[in-house]
């Protein structure tokens, strides 16, 4: 490693990445504001909360190797939370609202911790099948948890109606960002690093001292965590919550859009979560062949592309710069900067 080379201050990346966020954030808005329709603004705000729900299912199936199928569970358990406090607290909208999307994170870290701990004990597809029975049992829980406590509380498949609609585009933006950089902080301490080694050698990892179940249970309860906020924020855009909106099906759908994107790159979640949920809105006029072109997608990735769009790159502004300023050439293999 040479000592002498030129780097940017890390005051400097983050000022940069604060300034591409903001406007990013602008120009968003722009849109939303003066070009896009009701139709698409909606389509945009299922991009946001996507784009948590992939980011977050990176952590545990990308960074940390294993392969869960039960996230939609986390979701629901997140979306129930919030929906349930937000429609009851008497507090002003937007204090109730933050801490409903607190208390869903909350909640929903827990229950990844009591999944987590029998869980991760396994491996593969045991573990799959282990975190899908545990998602099932969520949403059957909510189906059928009002007759066993006697009186209305979930509505079981009726659905839960008349949520507070707070969720909007600015406060769905700054969750992602909020997610993306919490995400990115942990990856980069030495947390991130323990949890890089097991998903490489658990076996090495934990000779060399690393708690590997520890590790392995915080980064799970982290993901679920995550998956409990975008869950309180749909909750609280679409107003009514039904069970069965949390089923197998989503848990696939979020992980194909971490295996699409690439496993272990952040960027590759943004970007397939982002085209995952335009292209079957933008192929909708074609309504008998919209799943056969969505399908026919996904097949031509996994045959060309079988590492992801990304593999396990990410992007970083202040490398791009430095390479641009300083002449650096890019480093080989994955770099989570």
């Amino acid at each position: 490693m040479n000592k002498n080379r030129k780097t940017i201050k890390m005051p400097v990346r983050y000022l940069m990445n604060a300034v591409l966020v903001a406007l990013l954030f602008v120009a968003l808005s722009y849109l939303t504001r003066n070009i896009l329709s009701t139709y698409q603004n909606k389509v945009l705000m299922t991009v946001g909360i996507n784009i948590i729900l992939a980011v977050s299912l990176n952590v545990a199936t990308g960074y940390l190797g294993q392969l869960p199928l039960g996230h939609a569970g986390f979701m629901a358990v997140g979306a129930y939370t919030c929906a349930l406090f937000t429609k009851f607290c008497p507090l002003p909208d937007g204090v109730s609202f933050a801490i409903g999307l607190v208390l869903a994170c909350i909640v929903a870290g827990l229950f990844g911790v009591l999944i987590g701990i029998p869980a991760l004990r396994l491996t593969g597809d045991y573990l799959a099948i282990l975190t899908l029975g545990f998602g099932e049992i969520i949403r059957i829980t909510l189906n059928n948890i009002d007759d066993v406590l006697g009186f209305k509380l979930f509505y079981g498949s009726k659905g839960l109606k008349n949520i507070p609609k707070y969720s909007n585009f600015t406060n769905v933006f700054l969750c992602v960002v909020i997610t993306c950089f919490l995400i990115h902080a942990m990856m980069k301490s030495r947390h991130g690093r323990a949890v890089l080694a097991i998903r490489d050698n658990e076996i090495a990892a934990e000779s060399c001292g690393i708690q590997t179940t520890y590790y392995k249970v915080m980064a799970f309860a982290f993901s679920a965590a995550f998956a409990g906020l975008a869950g309180g924020l749909y909750a609280c855009y679409i107003g009514v919550l039904n069970p069965s909106t949390f089923g197998f099906m989503k848990s696939i759908e979020i992980l194909v859009m971490v295996v699409l994107g690439g496993m272990g790159s952040m960027l590759g979640s943004i970007l397939s979560a982002t085209v995952l949920t335009i292209l079957p809105e933008a192929t909708r006029s074609f309504d008998s062949y919209r799943m056969v072109i969505y399908s026919l997608v996904l097949i031509l990735m996994m045959i060309f592309r079988p590492g992801g769009l990304l593999g396990n790159y990410d992007f970083s502004m202040s490398r791009l710069v430095e390479r641009v300023l300083f002449g650096k050439k890019k480093k080989e293999g994955a770099d989570h900067e």
